[in-house]
């Protein structure tokens, strides 16, 4: 069973930073594609970001790119997700997800991820 903690969620000015860190159990997490999503209140879950079992591919949505950067260790089973220059816009919970299925490609489907950690709240104020 694959265990996901995500945490560093917090309220911050709009232009502020925050860095959340998801920490995973899985002794096999080096082989899993990881990503970032966000909820907001009244709305879809949606993709934020993700990267591959290797760090070397890294795709990001388009309203994030060139703010938000994510990155992993493998070695202490940790994805991370550095948010700059955040807006009012970007308050949700935030959740990481690992994709297990080893498709060679990185995916922004919900469903397409098998593990979730329990989110964290992000509030930035306008």
């Amino acid at each position: 069973q694959v265990q996901l903690v995500d945490s560093g969620g917090g309220l911050v000015q709009a232009g502020g930073s925050l860095r959340l860190s998801c920490a995973a159990s899985a002794r096999t997490f080096s082989t899993y594609a990881m990503g970032w999503f966000r909820q907001a209140p009244g709305k879809e879950r949606e993709f934020v970001a993700a990267i591959s079992w290797s760090g070397d591919r890294i795709y990001y949505a388009d309203s994030v790119k060139g703010r938000f950067t994510i990155s992993r260790d493998n070695a202490k089973k940790t994805v991370s997700l550095q948010m700059n220059s955040l807006k009012p816009e970007d308050t949700a919970v935030y959740y990481c997800a690992a994709d297990s299925s080893r498709r060679g490609g990185l995916t922004t489907l919900t469903y397409e991820y098998d593990y979730w950690g329990q989110g964290t709240q992000v509030t930035v104020s306008a």
